[in-house]
């Protein structure tokens, strides 16, 4: 008798098992079970906008869900990072986030989060190199003969910017530095305003994300004299890289990340990478984002840990920098 009893016992218990189980794997085989949100720091149309949407309309197909794009304005994208921080980790709430406000801001303002710890790290999307670009009238048609008329004009001509802290405004006191010359630094509410701005003659130069200037340089309405990158944008193939026209390591990229306030569970991130991942693999999205002067990370670096270890290490060399400039955020 001892043996049936037994046998009754543990099949008893193995049942149990299952049932406790069971709510936590229909749980993680659920998410998502209504409509995500992906919060945006800038206004429609700006670089973190764009790469957004894109982004979403991929996602869509694997997730099942609707990806909205929510775009929370302000403070260098200070405010919409700190609606995320304070999200429900439950993977409904995520951030494209940028170098203006997931390293730039840190250094700039007091924040109301740690950009470190406050956050989880889902993959890395795309990039978009700084373009050095002009009014169509100035009279340099390359970056040797800019410096010299900036030389020889100390503290005439202008730069837009797209705002206080934005990675343009450090690019520009940056150059300053580098080549000794003297400029107004303008501040806009956004990398398009500004380069509206160049193509009026009103301002003299632009320093920002090919994603604002891209479309106006290929229309001929302003001048496109190097890509602060390694290597030339695919969008602009005749464009000099700053090694070839004569500022050499002059690189500066702005990059984009998608996060999740901390605590959200493993297996909601790993979903939301997976989606993501395809999204990028789209044979159509490359395309889609070289129009707007975006380049795709390789599929090896769109994971949590590359933009972990990008994120930090954009962080140990920015953060000083700028705190030695001296530059506050408003």
């Amino acid at each position: 008798m001892k043996l049936p009893h037994r046998r009754q016992f543990l099949h008893l218990a193995a049942g149990a098992a299952a049932l406790s189980a069971a709510p936590r794997i229909a749980k993680a085989q659920a998410y998502p079970r209504r409509p995500i949100t992906i919060v945006v720091g800038f206004a429609p149309g700006a670089s973190n906008d764009v790469a957004a949407r894109l982004l979403s309309e991929g996602m869509r197909g694997t997730l099942g869900q609707t990806v909205i794009i929510e775009n929370v304005t302000g403070a260098n994208g200070s405010i919409a990072a700190g609606r995320v921080a304070r999200a429900t980790p439950d993977g409904y709430t995520l951030i494209v986030g940028s170098w203006n406000n997931f390293v730039g801001n840190g250094a700039l303002y007091t924040l109301q989060y740690d950009l470190r710890s406050d956050f989880r790290p889902i993959a890395l999307l795309s990039e978009a190199p700084i373009l050095i670009a002009t009014r169509k009238g100035l009279p340099a048609n390359d970056l040797g003969q800019l410096i010299t008329w900036l030389k020889s004009h100390p503290d005439k001509a202008t730069d837009g910017h797209s705002g206080v802290g934005s990675i343009g405004h450090i690019v520009g006191a940056l150059f300053q530095k580098e080549t000794g010359t003297r400029f107004a630094l303008v501040p806009y509410r956004g990398g398009s305003p500004a380069v509206q701005d160049l193509v009026a003659g009103q301002i003299d130069l632009v320093m920002n994300a090919a994603s604002d200037a891209l479309t106006q340089v290929l229309a001929g309405s302003v001048k496109c004299l190097a890509v602060a990158a390694k290597r030339r944008l695919s969008a602009l193939p005749e464009v000099p890289t700053v090694d070839e026209a004569g500022l050499p390591g002059f690189y500066f990229s702005q990059w984009f990340g998608l996060w999740a306030p901390k605590g959200t569970p493993n297996d909601v991130i790993g979903k939301i990478n997976v989606a993501v991942v395809k999204a990028l693999a789209d044979p159509s999205m490359p395309a889609r984002l070289a129009e707007v002067g975006q380049e795709i990370f390789p599929p090896n670096q769109q994971t949590p840990e590359s933009l972990s270890a990008l994120h930090s290490s954009e962080i140990e060399k920015w953060w000083p920098i700028i705190k030695a400039a001296g530059i506050k955020g408003e």
